[in-house]
């Protein structure tokens, strides 16, 4: 169509340029003059009167002398030249027609709006960018070497597909065919030079395996190399292809760089249809712009005229009342206005098909399920709105554009280019590099935000333990099979697929399973078939029903005949049911219900063989019932919830074997008489609480080896602790002691961990040599002033057992001091944090120092 407006455009001014260099009329007067009326018979001498009778004279022709002039012929008029002038001047602007004198401006103008409203889509700022953008990154698509590799490779696979469909009992005749191959060097059309975009390409689009035929050649400008194969034996032996080669680092960063643009570019067109609905509305307004114009330009025809009859009405001046006039251009402009109806109708009938078109087909809406459409290119979504319509267009131009473009758009396309950017990084020097080694020997592998498995990572035969996090697209195939010391594997918001082949290999080997996830449902069916899971670990929103995702049914949990140590990070209200089905191997059970209160803890009662609980943040205000069928427990931890009270203790004397209790970061604020019922308890844990004193019950737990009572409000330590003869750590650190009794030291001599830090310690009390397994000694922040040289002879604090600010531990003798630092040269690092500032801004003395020290303590 933009044709046809240049072609109108180029006849308006050449109608113009005509009607301005040769625009005139030429008139003549058609009746005799005024002095009609003078006699005929009297003619004075020197007038004209014989020429202007009633009738007109005429003259015949006679024999002339060769020596004498003819004379003049015709009729008289009497008019001077001036008089043509004006008489041509005032017959143009009153005989001629209108269309005779502004046509070739009118048809001008028209042309210039015909050619603005043409092309109001490139220049409309909503448009216009994203044709620009979308023109830029079809430029960049044929540019690329990946386009190139992919379509070889798509129209090989195609190819070969379509031979192998072919049944072997087909006729088969002399003649050959060939079939491209994949291309290993760049063509020019990829190169830039030739771009589809500059040039339009003549060949066909791209070489259609249905077309094949015993006597057809198939070629393609875009395969650099071509695999024959001869059909003169009935069985057609396929060449394979040739190794593709992988693109470089630069030009496989520039694809996935184009890859990211194209699903950028294709998320804002897809949101609306602006370039949709300026087209449609532009092609309208031509349409009904054209039909106007032809409207009142066809009577034109019917005006333009060569002969004109004109009434100057200055009869006084020219003595003539009527004037015969003859327009010069009237037969060029008639044919040129012939020509530009033509075309006007020829541009009616193109938006008239545009319009047909457009409310005929669904250009919101482009589709590649088409059955000419390449194999690879058929896993595209279909496009919508305005990224449809442009490739729409584009198809209506070349076909072969839409292929290029589409490659980055199909999600194989990119998987297969990320495929080949992970074989070139990730190999198997650069896995065995990020490989580490745990102080157990456990060698373990962390992959992040990678969208595949590396192939070489299938290849680590003394990998151990395996975490993946963010990976996309996880797929154990077969090849895991050589992976012979994996035994763990962590899944980090990881939703990993397992090829059959797969999941009998991880079934038998793998032991830890760590799985971190946002909802339940991201949660892999085959984790429940890993018959010889000992240990699971399930991190993340789960139901409120306690279910972990659908698939966990009842009876799903019995495949897992194995497990040992069940552990769940999620927001229960209740203990799942399910868990009782695996409660005969289960013997560890911990929950971090991360601030939610759990309701329901009946299910419990039916895992007996449990000998690890762990209730963390579960909200218990009190001790459950539902422990007293757990005879057979060992530890019970119930850190960090809302236990305000502990009198349930008594109901837990029924477990026998209960050797830890951890009661830390409640709101306890009285331990009842009745812990003394506990008489297997070995570690005691009650820091963090609000406990103001300690009964003497506690003291008769002559097993207890572990006493943990920091961050309380105790004033004192009773004298009791002494008959703890088996403590080896004691921690009152965080609390309001002033003293510590005296016999301490010299009852509990197993001792061997002293924490006493941020109390109001004056001094310590005699007979600390006694303690020969002290190992660590922590009196920072208290009130001392000074330190017992007897810590000389605690031969366990050598080395850095004994923690203190530097200015107090220079208080002790040097040759105390020497032994204490001796075999720990970087002693000062270890004092450094809690030592007096060493600085020109510090204004005290030791002494003042130990001052302000106790007072804060004090406070």
């Amino acid at each position: 169509m933009d044709y046809l407006v240049v072609l109108m455009l180029m006849t308006s001014i050449l109608a113009c340029t005509e009607q301005l260099s040769r625009e005139r009329v030429v008139c003549i007067p058609s009746e005799l003059p005024l002095n009609t009326s003078i006699s005929v018979q009297d003619p004075s001498p020197g007038s004209d009167a014989a020429l202007t009778s009633s009738k007109p004279l005429l003259h015949f022709p006679h024999s002339i002398g060769p020596n004498l002039q003819s004379p003049a012929q015709g009729r008289r008029t009497h008019l001077v030249y001036q008089q043509y002038i004006y008489v041509s001047q005032v017959c143009y602007h009153q005989a001629l027609p209108l269309c005779s004198r502004f046509f070739p401006y009118m048809a001008l103008l028209q042309s210039l709006v015909l050619v603005a409203s043409g092309s109001f889509w490139l220049h409309f700022p909503h448009t216009s960018s994203r044709i620009e953008q979308f023109l830029s990154i079809l430029a960049k698509c044929c540019e690329s070497p990946w386009t190139s590799q992919a379509l070889s490779e798509a129209a090989l696979q195609e190819n070969i597909q379509d031979l192998e469909r072919q049944p072997r009992q087909a006729p088969v005749s002399s003649a050959c065919f060939s079939i491209p191959a994949v291309r290993t060097e760049h063509s020019s059309i990829d190169s830039g030079t030739d771009s589809p975009l500059l040039k339009r390409s003549t060949s066909p689009p791209s070489p259609s395996p249905s077309t094949l035929s015993s006597n057809s050649t198939i070629s393609s400008r875009t395969l650099g190399s071509e695999v024959h194969f001869c059909s003169s034996k009935p069985s057609v032996k396929v060449e394979r292809p040739r190794q593709v080669l992988s693109l470089d680092k630069s030009d496989g960063e520039q694809a996935r760089a184009l890859f990211e643009r194209v699903r950028k570019f294709r998320s804002h067109c897809e949101s609306s249809a602006v370039i949709y609905k300026v087209y449609l509305s532009q092609t309208i307004f031509k349409l009904l712009m054209v039909m106007v114009i032809m409207s009142y330009t066809i009577p034109f025809l019917s005006s333009l005229s060569f002969n004109h009859i004109c009434h100057p009405g200055e009869r006084t001046l020219v003595g003539y009342a009527t004037f015969e006039c003859v327009h010069v251009l009237s037969s060029l402009l008639r044919k040129l206005l012939v020509a530009y109806l033509i075309l006007l109708g020829l541009y009616a009938l193109l938006n008239f098909y545009t319009l047909s078109w457009i409310f005929h087909s669904c250009l919101r809406k482009y589709s590649f399920q088409s059955p000419n459409e390449l194999w690879s290119l058929k896993d595209i979504p279909d496009l919508m709105n305005d990224l449809a319509f442009l490739i729409h267009m584009l198809d209506q131009y070349d076909s072969l554009l839409v292929q290029r473009l589409s490659v980055f758009m199909s999600p194989v396309s990119e998987s297969r280019l990320l495929e080949q950017s992970l074989e070139r990084h990730w190999g198997e020097e650069m896995l065995h590099a990020m490989t580490s080694t745990d102080v157990d020997g456990c060698t373990s592998l962390q992959l992040v935000a990678l969208p595949h498995l590396p192939p070489a990572l299938f290849t680590l035969n003394q990998l151990q333990a395996l975490k993946l996090e963010l990976i996309t697209d996880a797929r154990f195939t077969s090849q895991v099979a050589n992976m012979t010391s994996l035994r763990e594997l962590h899944l980090y918001h990881c939703t990993a697929a397992v090829d059959p082949s797969a999941l009998a290999v991880l079934q038998e080997r793998l032991e830890v399973l760590h799985i971190t996830f946002a909802q339940a449902s991201q949660i892999p069916n085959w984790v429940l078939s890993l018959r010889n899971l000992h240990e699971l670990h399930l991190s993340g929103r789960l139901s409120s029903e306690g279910s972990v995702g659908r698939g966990w049914a009842m009876g799903s949990l019995r495949q897992l005949c194995h497990l040992r140590i069940l552990v769940i990070r999620g927001l229960l209200h209740r203990v799942p049911a399910e868990l009782c089905e695996v409660a005969g191997s289960l013997v560890k059970l911990v929950m971090h219900n991360e601030g939610t209160r759990l309701l329901v803890l009946t299910g419990l009662k039916r895992m007996a063989d449990l000998t690890e609980l762990q209730l963390q943040d579960c909200q218990l205000d009190r001790l459950p019932s539902s422990l007293l069928a757990l005879t057979n427990l060992r530890t019970l931890d119930l850190q960090h919830n809302n236990l305000r009270t502990l009198e349930e203790l008594l109901g837990l004397a029924h477990l026998r074997r209960l050797s830890c209790l951890r009661l830390a970061y409640n709101r306890v604020l009285v331990l009842p008489p009745s812990v003394g019922v506990l008489r297997g308890l070995e570690l005691l844990d009650l820091s963090n609480n609000q406990l103001k004193s300690l009964p003497l019950a506690l003291f008769t737990l002559h097993r207890l080896r572990r006493l943990l009572l920091a961050g309380n409000l105790l004033c004192e330590l009773p004298s009791e602790v002494k008959a703890l003869e088996l403590l080896t750590e004691l921690d009152v650190s965080g609390n309001r002691l002033e003293s510590l009794p005296s016999d301490l030291f010299s009852s509990c001599l197993e001792l061997r961990i002293l924490n006493v830090s941020r109390n109001s310690l004056v001094s310590l009390p005699g007979g600390i040599t006694a303690l020969s397994h002290l190992s660590r000694l922590d009196l920072r922040s208290n009130s001392l002033e000074e330190l017992p040289a007897e810590l000389g002879s605690c031969l366990g604090l050598c080395g850095g057992g004994l923690l203190v600010e530097r200015w107090l531990f220079l208080s002790l003798p040097p040759h105390v001091r020497d032994f204490l630092s001796r075999s720990y040269s970087t002693s000062d690092v270890y004092f450094k944090d809690h030592s007096r500032p060493e600085s020109d801004t510090f204004p005290y003395s030791p002494t003042q120092w130990s001052f302000s020290s106790a007072l804060e303590s004090r406070i």
